[in-house]
C-alpha cells in the first residue's frame, strides 16, 4: 500500500543553514529508490526542526532508501549536525486532493480592503 514516509530532523546549535542545504541535497535521492515524490520542510517557530517527505508505493523501497549509501553516507557525515534518535514514521494515504484558492479581487495587502491611494 502506498504511503509517505516522514523523517523529523532537529538541527544542532548554529547547523541548522548547513544541515537544511545536506538534506535538500539527500532527500532527492529518494527517487532513485522508487519514491514518487519528496519534500523537505522547515518549520517557522523553531528554525531548528525539519520534516522530510517521501511517498513509495511499497515499504521495501523506502528501507532500501533508508538504508542505502547516500543516507548512510549522509548519517554517518552529518551526525553531529541533527539530533539522535531519528524516529521516522510511515504514514498510508487516505485521502489526496488540494483546493484552489479563490481569487483576491479587493484589498492591497494593508488590511483595509482600498487599492493604494484611495481613501476612506
Amino acid at each position: 500500500m502506498a504511503g509517505t514516509v516522514i523523517v523529523p530532523w532537529y538541527a544542532t546549535g548554529f547547523r541548522a543553514d548547513a544541515f537544511e542545504e545536506a538534506l535538500n541535497d539527500l532527500a532527492a535521492t529518494a527517487l532513485r529508490y522508487g519514491a514518487s515524490s519528496y519534500g523537505v520542510y522547515r518549520a517557522r517557530d523553531d528554525r531548528y526542526k525539519f520534516q522530510q517527505l517521501a511517498s513509495f508505493v511499497e515499504y521495501l523501497d523506502w528501507e532500501r532508501y533508508w538504508e542505502g549509501d547516500e543516507m548512510a553516507y549522509f548519517r554517518a557525515k552529518y551526525s553531529s549536525w541533527y539530533q539522535v534518535p531519528v524516529l521516522y514514521g510511515w504514514w498510508d494515504l487516505t485521502t489526496h486532493g488540494a483546493v484552489a484558492p479563490e481569487p483576491v479581487t479587493a484589498g492591497n495587502g494593508l488590511g483595509n480592503g482600498m487599492a493604494t491611494g484611495e481613501s476612506a
